[in-house]
């Protein structure tokens, strides 16, 4: 059943009196039994978690009668199916069932991984012993031929102002704000722009550039020493290292421990595509 198909049944239920719970409830609890299936509160909670957001907001009194009226009549339709069931659908709950356990057992590992010990160890790893690196500020302006630059390098060796040619002269995005490129370090710009930034001292104009861009005329206009950032500025970058590290560690030593046998049998790789094989 689709998300809108559950959502226009949520919508179009009316509104009634919601069952009064007794104190001691657990996700056993038993809400419903639909032609001997018990639907339990925790199929209720499990079902709410996975509506759309928007429907998540709705009051509670809406959404308790709403999803156990949703459960209600999605179990008596499954069950109206008996076994005639297309083997598509028996192999999408197979897919499905599996996918769920392996995100849960991954959700484990992760959990456990991603903890203040672990973050605060790869902070230090990172930023501990590290040297301060160092960031420039500079100001570019772009042109598309070499002899444009040149002429503007004229023109700024006698005394013309950049940031007004950066703004009259410069194709670049920067050039409405005189070509100012703000703060970067090593790695975040081209190399031959890097280059010729570093050889510069603050003030100081370069030669023409040519870049994949086209071609340049670079001011330096101040450097210094990058401090390294507080932990919790890369607290969400350093639990992405250490999910992705155990993700690959879990799932490599699983498999290891994993007999897994590949029949060597001749396939059409187009058989993938081929939806009859699974129709009936």
């Amino acid at each position: 059943m689709t998300n809108k198909t559950w959502a226009a049944g949520l919508i179009s239920l009316a509104l009634s009196t919601v069952p009064a719970m007794a104190q001691d409830v657990t996700a056993d609890t038993v809400v419903a039994t639909v032609g001997g299936k018990d639907i339990t509160l925790g199929h209720m909670i499990v079902a709410r978690n996975a509506l759309p957001a928007q429907y998540q907001q709705l009051e509670a009194e809406v959404l308790f009668q709403g999803v156990l009226d949703q459960l209600v009549q999605q179990t008596a339709l499954a069950q109206s199916l008996g076994d005639d069931v297309t083997t598509a659908t028996k192999l999408s709950i197979d897919n499905q069932t599996s996918g769920l356990l392996a995100g849960e057992a991954l959700g484990k590992a992760i959990q456990s991984a991603v903890t203040e010990e672990a973050l605060q160890a790869a902070y230090d790893a990172r930023f501990a012993d590290a040297e301060p690196e160092t960031e420039f500020r500079a100001a570019h302006i772009l042109v598309e031929t070499e002899d444009e630059a040149k002429a503007l390098k004229e023109e700024l060796d006698g005394g013309a102002d950049f940031a007004a040619l950066a703004r009259d002269k410069s194709t670049g995005p920067s050039g409405p704000n005189g070509g100012d490129l703000g703060w970067f370090g090593k790695g975040m710009m081209v190399p031959e722009f890097e280059a010729a930034v570093i050889a510069l001292e603050p003030g100081q104009v370069s030669e023409p550039v040519q870049t994949q861009f086209g071609w340049h005329v670079v001011k330096l206009e101040e450097t210094r020493l990058a401090e390294a950032p507080a932990l919790d500025e890369v607290r969400q970058e350093l639990a992405a290292e250490i999910e992705g590290a155990t993700i690959d560690a879990v799932v490599t030593e699983v498999m290891e421990a994993t007999e897994v046998v590949r029949p060597e049998v001749e396939i059409d790789p187009s058989a993938i595509n081929n939806l009859d094989l699974v129709a009936e």
